[in-house]
């Protein structure tokens, strides 16, 4: 199959998903295959939102949108103009094991896997395995030469030529032994963070309460730490997460506030809340749900020296402008096609092999 193809069916399946927005599912006409699927899609948008109690219906629509947004035709040509693809590919099946703690997180390894022209054995996280095949399903019905290159499968994966895998720090060290001699990209745990000087606008703050509560915080790319001066005075901060109480209307959510809330007080942590969000000093990254842990800096020296110590535990980095690899506010969860996770490129590895 020709790289242009591949690149107008995932155009395609772009369009499909653009039905889905936040303000109401629209049909449109011109969207090809909707009689077949865009009610089928409706379902499968109620059964992850049923299937995983962290997937409410607006986190599902959101990374929709998002990936309507990533899959217009310019993106995905501009994304593969930065790329040297062979002329024929050596076609290779690559093994893609999917975490599951946002919807469709695997999303970026399945397309950039059928985008270089290889087959795909897709191994899911039973927290989000409904969207994924369906979506594929559509894709096939766009172009059917992708049937023989996709499959998906809940067994120990027996025949591949390269593995992307994803997990904990403990399941790595069990992905490092097993696919050590075969081509792979192993991810560990990773987290995000942000930099405040105390010269951000309200509306600065405000956004950067998008990088902390979409997706309730789970994503490798959710802030789960703030880097502030010494002396830093929290109330702006959080006068402008106060935008974001409603979270409190998810049982789940409110349910781990309580709980960490009552860990911390009874061992006798000093704490910073406002009644759905705690603030906590601690030197971790990952914070705990309902919880943002912060640290203070004296320098920005210092600062960006130990950010650089602790790299491989960083997915991004919020600020204005303080570290080159810095993402705007409210900007993480909304990342281009050449954004990988760890740093990565993907379809450098992926050329390689082919």
């Amino acid at each position: 199959m020709l790289l242009n193809n591949r690149i107008n069916a995932f155009y395609e399946l772009g369009k499909f998903l653009s039905q889905f927005k936040h303000s109401g599912y629209e049909k449109v006409n011109s969207v090809k295959l909707n009689d077949h699927f865009f009610e089928e899609m409706i379902h499968k948008i109620e059964t992850a939102k049923h299937h995983n109690g962290w997937f409410s219906e607006e986190n599902v629509i959101f990374s929709i949108t998002q990936w309507s947004i990533a899959l217009k035709k310019e993106h995905l040509e501009e994304w593969v103009s930065s790329y040297s693809f062979p002329e024929k590919v050596s076609q290779k099946t690559v093994g893609v094991i999917m975490a599951g703690n946002i919807p469709l997180v695997g999303f970026h390894d399945f397309l950039s896997v059928l985008i270089s022209g290889h087959k795909i054995l897709v191994k899911q996280s039973s927290n989000d395995n409904q969207l994924m095949p369906f979506l594929a399903s559509y894709l096939i019905a766009i172009e059917p030469e992708f049937e023989e290159d996709i499959l998906f499968t809940t067994e120990k994966f027996t025949d591949f030529d390269a593995i992307i895998a994803t997990g904990s720090n403990n399941t790595a060290r069990y992905f490092e032994h097993y696919f050590g001699k075969v081509p792979h990209i192993i991810r560990k745990n990773r987290n995000s963070l942000a930099i405040l000087t105390g010269n951000e606008t309200s509306e600065q703050l405000t956004n950067l309460g998008e990088d902390i509560f979409r997706y309730y915080g789970l994503g490798c790319r959710s802030v789960s730490k703030l880097m502030v001066p010494e002396g830093y005075d929290f109330d702006l901060f959080f006068k402008a997460m106060y935008t974001y109480q409603e979270i409190m209307n998810s049982a789940k959510y409110a349910n781990n506030y309580d709980y960490n809330k009552a860990v911390y007080l009874m061992s006798n942590f000093k704490l910073l809340e406002n009644g759905f969000l705690i603030l906590k000093e601690d030197q971790s990254y990952a914070s705990p749900i309902a919880t943002l842990f912060y640290e203070t800096y004296t320098s920005k020296k210092e600062l960006l020296e130990k950010l650089d110590t602790d790299k491989e535990k960083i997915q991004c980095i919020v600020s204005q402008d303080i570290s080159d690899k810095s993402v705007g506010f409210g900007q993480t969860q909304s990342p281009t096609l050449s954004d990988y996770a760890d740093g990565v490129d993907i379809i450098e590895f992926l050329i390689k092999i082919s």
